[in-house]
């Protein structure tokens, strides 16, 4: 049978967050560059997308590119760059046919000024696609998102625009790059590495976790779907035992 047909969409994540990992390792294995990875990882980035789009994900975040990654050879990160504008043209009426939002979070600031043109370009063209809303995490630490959340509600403290007794969950949220999100149901990482990175620390906090071997230019519309089934497959409690659960349906 169909793994796209097996999926409830009456149980879907609301917050799909993706680690791409493994493009290098898959370059290597063919006896190629780094970088011959990082292009092939491109068809993944666009079958994930779709197939996300498909079965009616409301929010996709994929880690395209670490505060950690520039320290990486130039080569690859100028690639990295490249491939980030080509793509970005290339994918844009796809974008537009399926009715996703484009936006990203983590510090712009350092991008190359190409990438950050095009990369507001083609926010601004969909900014009113309402289908899935697809967030490439760029130049994006979770720890420094997390300091400059502070810095923000210190200043406010400092300058009596908030009280001390007010911070909670709500306040830190709403100064975190991700104001707009909802907290992530579901975290997908592949290439066998069962780490999170720097990746979302404080929205992920009730996440379920799924890593697969598969390496990321490897990963198919099928594989999503594959995740998504386990994810379905799993009872969600929350702190609460799963009487708990059962009672309040």
């Amino acid at each position: 049978m169909d793994l796209k047909m097996q999926v409830d969409k009456n149980k879907l994540p609301q917050h799909v967050a993706v680690i791409m990992d493994g493009n290098g390792r898959w370059a290597k294995k063919r006896g190629f560059a780094r970088v011959f990875g990082h292009k092939n990882g491109v068809n993944a980035v666009r079958d994930t997308v779709e197939a996300a789009a498909e079965i009616g994900i409301k929010n996709l975040t994929l880690y395209a590119f670490s505060t950690e990654n520039w320290n990486r050879p130039k080569a690859e990160v100028d690639t990295l760059m490249n491939l980030l504008i080509n793509s970005l043209k290339k994918e844009l009426p796809t974008l537009q046919k399926n009715k996703i939002k484009l936006a990203t979070i983590g510090n712009l600031s350092k991008l190359p000024a190409k990438a950050k043109a095009k990369l507001q370009e083609v926010i601004e063209l969909t900014q009113h696609n309402t289908h899935l809303n697809l967030t490439l995490a760029l130049n994006y630490g979770a720890r420094e998102e997390l300091v400059n959340a502070t810095k923000s509600i210190s200043k406010k403290i400092v300058n009596n625009e908030l009280n001390v007794e007010e911070i909670d969950e709500n306040i830190i949220n709403s100064h975190l790059y991700t104001f707009n999100l909802p907290d992530v149901d579901f975290l997908i990482r592949t290439s066998g590495e069962k780490r999170i990175s720097n990746f979302l620390l404080w929205q992920i906090a009730y996440a379920e976790l799924y890593f697969t071997d598969v390496l990321w230019p490897d990963f198919s519309k099928d594989h999503f779907y594959q995740a998504i089934l386990n994810y379905q497959s799993r009872e969600r409690r929350f702190g609460k035992t799963s009487e708990q659960i059962e009672n309040s349906k």
